[in-house]
């Protein structure tokens, strides 16, 4: 309630002087509050181009009326933190939220805001549906079907309700109404993806309708480009199509599951030049999947053949120049090359180089303060690795540029143990490109040797991977 409160009040102050009627209102009002922000600003941006940065006062509250603002999904960011939200000319909306809490605490309100709000649960649904399927990809598909078509009733059901009360303009109810559908077949695709890979007897009794929606799919929807649940089913479409080809068409010796093969990227680049159309969502596809093929490259070849893809379909999105420094500094971290000479900075701000760090072989593990979720989840099974194997040196690595304050601080925060803890010094090397090796360690021998490249925590064999590290 005090929230609510705030909201008000934070509203009379905002909106003063500036509440003239919608019809007669041609900007666009955005304002709202931080409660513990990261840093003084709130930036909004669409189709990743930044459309304006709001500073916060001192009071940590921001306002602007923007003009010009074509309807449609708007990202904003406050630093590493990030969402989504629905804007349309004459719209004031207020944003409030905590960064302890970002997507929990999360609240718009004001005239339109009940747009953003519906996006925003859905967002928090699909979070907790994908929880759900951990547990629920397990039973056959005729029950899947069964919960699947009730959510998708549900909020159908809930979006006409809000419909009724808001009078939503026509282009926000396409939008709503196509990000429940492809939420919709998200859920069904991923089902589909695990049941194949993980229960080949649930497999076989998958219904000729379970995926009929494929025939209605438009992979060219401009308007839902921002919208998470519609990159995220086309991702995993793609994924599961190359399964099913492979399954269906390949040897039977074949690996259809390594998603890394040059064969399996190759396969899904294709697919995504084929079926999208717009040059806008068809890069971010190319660029993703090169980028996985890359990072997952175990030699030299691999790594060409990636770039030879790229060249055979003539690819000229603006990341391929990022996407050839990928290549070199995925060539750098093969097994046999060295980087013992890797510069770091301590905690107490001195250089230090790689191999000084330890006599013992080390184990390398890279983390951003713009990932927040991401290093507090690897630093709790890095804290019970470093008690399960005390012979090896987990090191972390820090891959942010400058922010040495914010570092430690998060450092301190969360227990690290900052003896353990280093910040890379390599102005040299494209930070955005290193966040792509988030989710890989590096095994060195004592003399900085690369021993593994590819090492993940969230993989079955990473422990495997470590005991016969050990023993060679």
């Amino acid at each position: 309630m005090k929230y609510h409160l705030l909201f008000f009040l934070i509203g009379v102050i905002l909106f003063t002087g500036c509440t003239d009627s919608k019809k007669d209102q041609k900007g666009t009002f955005i304002g709202g509050q931080i409660m513990n922000p990261y840093n003084p600003y709130f930036v909004l941006s669409k189709d990743n181009k930044t459309i304006d940065t709001l500073f916060l006062d001192q009071n940590n509250q921001f306002g602007k009326k923007l003009e010009d603002i074509e309807p449609g999904i708007y990202s904003f960011k406050h630093p590493p933190e990030n969402q989504i939200m629905y804007l349309e000319p004459g719209d004031s909306v207020l944003v409030w939220l905590n960064t302890m809490q970002f997507d929990e605490s999360l609240n718009f309100s004001g005239t339109g805001a009940a747009k953003s709000s519906f996006l925003l649960d859905m967002f928090l649904n699909n979070e907790r549906n994908n929880n759900m399927m951990l547990s629920y990809y397990k039973i056959n598909p005729t029950e899947f079907a069964e919960i699947t078509d009730s959510i998708k009733k549900s909020r159908k059901n809930k979006l006409k309700a809000l419909n009724e009360k808001e009078k939503f303009s026509e282009s926000f109810l396409e939008l709503a109404n196509n990000s429940i559908d492809y939420d919709f077949y998200h859920l069904r695709e991923r089902y589909t993806f695990l049941v194949k890979k993980y229960y080949n007897e649930l497999s076989q009794q998958i219904p000729d309708d379970f995926n009929s929606y494929r025939k209605d799919l438009n992979f060219n929807d401009t308007q839902l480009k921002e919208y998470y649940g519609y990159l995220n089913f086309i991702e995993d479409h793609l994924r599961t199509l190359s399964i099913e080809r492979c399954l269906n068409e390949l040897d039977t010796n074949s690996n259809c599951f390594e998603l890394h093969s040059v064969e399996n990227i190759q396969y899904r680049i294709n697919l995504a030049d084929s079926l999208i159309e717009q040059n806008e969502i068809k890069n971010i596809f190319i660029n993703r999947l090169a980028i996985q093929g890359l990072v997952f490259s175990n030699n030299a070849e691999k790594i060409d053949s990636i770039l030879g893809i790229l060249e055979r379909i003539n690819y000229k999105g603006e990341n391929l120049l990022h996407l050839k420094q990928m290549a070199t500094i995925q060539k750098r971290l093969l097994p046999g090359n060295n980087i013992g000479n890797l510069p770091l900075v301590n905690f107490e701000d001195e250089i230090v180089r790689l191999e000084d760090i330890s006599n013992k072989k080390i184990v390398t593990y890279h983390w951003s303060l713009q990932a927040p979720e991401h290093y507090k989840w690897q630093h709790s099974i890095i804290s019970n690795l470093r008690e399960k194997y005390p012979e090896l040196e987990f090191v972390g690595i820090n891959i942010d540029e400058g922010s040495k304050q914010a570092w430690r601080n998060t450092v301190q925060a969360y227990n690290m143990n900052k003896n353990r803890e280093y910040k890379l010094n390599s102005p040299d090397i494209n930070i955005n490109l290193l966040k792509n090796y988030l989710n890989k360690l590096i095994f060195l021998d004592t003399d900085g040797t690369i021993i593994n490249g590819k090492a993940q925590l969230n993989t079955p064999n990473f422990e495997r991977q470590i005991l016969e590290f050990l023993n060679n």
